[in-house]
């Protein structure tokens, strides 16, 4: 029975995650499985990888082939480098001390450069934001302006229809007692003389 480590995927659709397994190579991707060794989420930046580096290592030594993809996340987290370390040790080419203290740079390494890509994302981010806001609050202030001097402008129109309005209501005052100016004070005289 050829025994592979793989993926199974989980999750809903367009946001997958999956579980790292140790499968039969002739069963279904998402079906019988040996045994979990840990998961993979691609979704979150850096990608989350959780893995029992023991258990893989036990049986990358037994033979179990890891499919491309599980290549490089045991790569990445460092189990292949172990295997080869102990690889290392069986043969007598360095101590199980070396071996550990190698392994123990290594990860240490590894780590500082998680840190950094992660304190990165987070400048980045932040940088982004601020640009956003900034560029925000350059446009509020403009349609602010463009809001203003719309106001301004009905108002001077406002004002302006007001005075013309009130100087033709004057205008048809002043006709309205000069035309009906001399009989008005005809009604007058002849209402006092009564």
């Amino acid at each position: 029975m050829a025994v592979k480590i793989r993926l199974a995927r989980h999750g809903k659709k367009n946001y997958a995650y999956f579980h790292i397994v140790v499968a039969d190579s002739r069963a279904p991707r998402d079906g019988r499985l040996i045994e979990t060794l840990g998961t993979y989420d691609p979704n979150t930046n850096p990608a989350k990888i959780q893995l029992d580096a023991e258990r893989t290592l036990y049986w990358l030594n037994n033979g179990a082939q890891p499919t491309l993809t599980t290549r490089r996340l045991l790569s990445y987290k460092g189990v292949l480098l172990k295997k080869h370390l102990y690889e290392g040790v069986a043969k007598g080419a360095l101590t199980q001390e070396q071996a550990d203290a190698k392994w123990d740079a290594w990860m240490q390494e590894k780590e500082a450069k998680v840190v950094a890509k992660k304190s990165k994302l987070e400048q980045e981010s932040r940088t982004e934001m601020n640009q956003r806001l900034e560029a925000e609050t350059k446009i509020n202030k403009e349609r602010a302006a463009a809001l203003l001097t719309k106001r301004e402008e009905a108002a001077a129109r406002l004002a302006a229809a007001a005075a013309a309005a009130a100087a033709k209501a004057e205008e048809t005052i002043a006709e309205i007692e000069g035309t009906a100016g001399p009989e008005v004070e005809e009604e007058k005289d002849q209402a006092a003389t009564e």
